[in-house]
């Protein structure tokens, strides 16, 4: 208990520490702003002291918004610091010490209460550093031996005991384990990992034991990816910040014009003062972008990672959804139902070339069947020059032999002759709604397998959602042919489909979609999906776990398999902009009734300094509700805009 609360310490002690100058600027510019006030109000100082105290820290509040809007500017972009850094001058120039302090204050507030918020979405991921392990045990020459996670090198065999946590990405050589993957995925049920599965990094190992060969270490593991993309997540613009910012623009202008034609007919330096303190926009310039950080740090909490808060508002608008079919609507994971060879061939040779050619695939299918035969044969042959037709088949050779592996329709593509018998037999396989995997052997068929591939529970569920939400057109893509994807589509409830496609079919058919008044999402598995979720407007990954193709292409990541994350992000994304609506709507509003103050002479400069101050905080607190947003199954409310 005492090492943890060291520990704990010691952990707290760093990240004050890692906080950035400018939050500690800002915090010793509050405290400042406060200690001057009090002073002030309660005849603290002796002499003029607290005029000067007054005349300096309001002369030091001006500098970073006056820095800020300059920095704006030479960029050709008048932000709403230019606003405020305008107000401060007014305030210095008619010696108004007090506003200029509050103003300062509210502005220096705004700042860290931003960064506070910052940090606050990137705990979730943060704090998993403490996961990372510092050391593991690999082996060598059979024996284990302790080093640090920096000496782990690819292909390195990694012990992981029960108890521990994975240092790296790997694959399973030997072993069985139950791993609890909630870090990445948040899921929190322990998966259970077998001989040819993968692991990742900082995952915990519930119980069993396992030996893991290295595919990826250090910056290159999905756990390092994850931390870089949520920190760029949280950093990037959405075009409701551009809107901002182009709305910015025009409001400054308004205001500025409507200032100098207040302060033509009232000839008041302090009416004009006290009007320019209410109008200061900067409660909303801060709260739109907290709202979108909340929400990616609330979705990154739940396994979803979102690049940006563009892909949120872009799927609030969305009204198609396109899915690919396999790894999507189907299980991901295909299992082996059977292996049949062709004339009573050596089963075991059969499998030895099988193995041997889909150990140089990561589709998922040539891993499922990887995996099968790795557990009925450990020796494989060495496959040599192999080439692979992404969404077809694999070619290579084994000791001479010309070796092709892939669906029956990619075997006749390269000249291999099936005989009536061999296509009834898997025409009957079809039937049965199961993919079929031919071998052929000098363009000769060896054998084939067969793999079961059955619907997701939940993709009828899901589907018959997203029509109730809004969805006005869903359609599946897929390779397999019209039959299959035909079961499929009406099991899943969707109208609409097309069958025999190609990686290439699906993006010439996506682009086609495609147009400036329809916003479509594509969920697909993240690997061979990796072109139309790149293509799509707002393209959805599901399992991305250890997928880069996943991690670079998609837009929106969900790290679990689970179909019931896109309902859960559906509604985060419309909630966000509901909060985003009510922001604007609380910042006209507070407008309004500051400027009716203003013009009642019930507040002076001063006064709407403090009022301004005060009421920054509504929108502010209301766009951190996002971090308490909790999804409920059912209809998501509309989004009303203000």
């Amino acid at each position: 208990m005492e090492q943890n609360k060291k520990r704990h310490h010691k952990d707290s002690v760093f990240l004050l520490a890692s906080r950035p100058v400018y939050f500690w600027l800002d915090f010793i510019l509050i405290i400042l702003c406060v200690v001057t006030l009090i002073i002030d109000v309660f005849n603290l100082a002796v002499g003029s002291l607290d005029i000067f105290l007054l005349i300096v820290v309001a002369n030091l509040g001006v500098l970073p918004v006056l820095w800020s809007a300059l920095k704006a500017l030479r960029r050709a972009k008048a932000t709403i610091d230019l606003l405020a850094s305008i107000a401060l001058i007014f305030a210095l120039l008619a010696a108004e010490w007090r506003s200029a302090v509050f103003i300062g204050l509210m502005l220096a507030s705004a700042r860290l209460f931003a960064r506070y918020t910052e940090g606050r979405a990137k705990k979730s991921i943060q704090g998993l550093l403490k996961l990372r392990p510092a050391k593991a045990h690999i082996l060598v020459d059979g024996q284990p031996r302790e080093v640090g996670i920096e000496d782990i090198k690819v292909d390195d065999l990694v012990l992981v005991e029960s108890g521990e946590r994975v240092a790296i990405d790997g694959i399973v050589e030997s072993g069985e384990a139950d791993i609890d993957q909630s870090s990445l995925t948040g899921e929190s049920e322990p998966v259970t990992k077998r001989i040819g599965e993968d692991v990742f990094s900082s995952t915990l190992n519930i119980s069993g034991s396992l030996v893991v060969r290295t595919t990826k270490v250090g910056n290159d593991t999905t756990f390092a990816k994850i931390m870089e993309l949520v920190e760029k997540s949280q950093a990037s613009k959405t075009p409701i910040l551009s809107i901002t910012e182009h709305f910015t623009k025009w409001y400054i202008i308004l205001t500025l014009v409507g200032s100098a034609v207040i302060y033509y007919f009232s000839g008041s330096l302090n009416f004009t003062l006290a009007v320019l303190l209410v109008t200061c926009a900067d409660d909303i310039a801060v709260a739109i972008p907290l709202a979108f950080t909340a929400a990616i740090g609330s979705a990154a909490k739940r396994g979803v990672i979102v690049k940006g808060g563009m892909f949120l508002e872009g799927l609030n608008k969305a009204k198609t959804i396109v899915f690919d079919k396999t790894g999507t609507l189907t299980v991901g994971r295909m299992t082996v139902a059977r292996a049949n060879v062709f004339n009573g061939q050596p089963l075991e040779k059969f499998l030895g070339f099988l193995g041997a050619l889909e150990s140089e695939s990561s589709q998922p299918v040539a891993k499922a069947i990887y995996s099968w035969v790795k557990q009925k044969q450990d020796h494989l042959p060495m496959a040599e020059q192999a080439h692979e037709e992404p969404g077809k088949g694999i070619m290579a050779y084994i000791a001479g032999d010309k070796i092709i592996v892939g669906r029956p329709s990619f075997l006749e593509e390269t000249g291999v002759k099936f005989s009536e018998d061999d296509l009834r037999i898997i025409d009957s396989e079809r039937a049965k709604n199961l993919t079929v995997i031919v071998l052929s052997v000098n363009q000769k068929p060896m054998g084939f397998v067969s793999l079961a591939n059955n619907v997701r529970p939940s993709a009828r569920h899901i589907v018959e959602r997203l029509k109730k939400i809004g969805f006005e057109k869903m359609i599946m893509l897929t390779g397999d042919n019209e039959r299959v994807a035909g079961l499929v589509a009406r099991e899943v409830g969707i109208d609409e489909f097309k069958a025999d496609f190609m990686p290439k079919d699906k993006t010439d058919y996506l682009g086609a979609l495609i147009n400036s008044k329809n916003k479509v999402v594509m969920v697909g598995d993240g690997v061979n999906d990796a072109a139309t979720l790149a293509l799509a407007d707002i393209g959805i990954a599901m399992g991305g776990i250890g997928s880069d193709a996943a991690i670079e292409a998609a837009d929106i990541i969900l790290m679990k398999d689970n179909l019931n994350k896109i309902l859960e992000t559906i509604s985060l994304s419309r909630q966000t902009m509901k909060i985003v609506y009510q922001n604007i709507f609380l910042w006209v509003l507070v407008n309004v009734v500051g400027l009716i103050l203003v013009f009642a002479k019930v507040l002076g400069p001063q006064g709407a300094a403090a009022y301004n101050f005060l009421t920054d905080f509504l929108p502010l607190f209301n766009s951190l509700r996002l971090f308490g947003f909790r999804y409920k199954n059912h209809q998501p409310a509309p989004v009303h805009k203000f």
